[in-house]
């Protein structure tokens, strides 16, 4: 079954995660380290984050390195773009309301 992205990231653990593999990719001991769990919680969380192509992993001997998809992360800044155009132009138009008012007090 295929993980919702919005619960992949909303956890602080696996934003963490995603923060270090973005910098350098990790094998999943080696992101246990990193944390305070068992290697078997942190391949909780990458499987999560796999299933919703946040990561990626390439063998490398016996090893799995985890890699960052900065290609889903991108799709997922696209879809919010819609949104950011909305919200600055209310922004803007809150900042032009509250400066009326403080101008109003002074």
């Amino acid at each position: 079954m295929k993980q919702d992205l919005f619960q992949a990231i909303a956890d602080p653990t696996r934003r963490a995660i995603l923060t270090l593999i973005a910098i350098k990719a990790l094998t999943p001991n080696a992101m246990a380290e990193k944390f305070d769990m068992t290697r078997q919680a942190v391949s909780k969380h990458i499987k999560v984050l796999h299933e919703c192509e946040l990561i990626k992993p390439e063998h490398s001997g016996r090893e799995i390195y985890y890699h960052f998809n900065a290609k889903k992360m991108q799709e997922f800044d696209n879809w919010l773009a819609q949104f950011r155009q909305s919200w600055e132009t209310q922004f803007n138009q809150l900042d032009k309301v509250l400066s009326t008012i403080k101008q109003q007090k002074i």
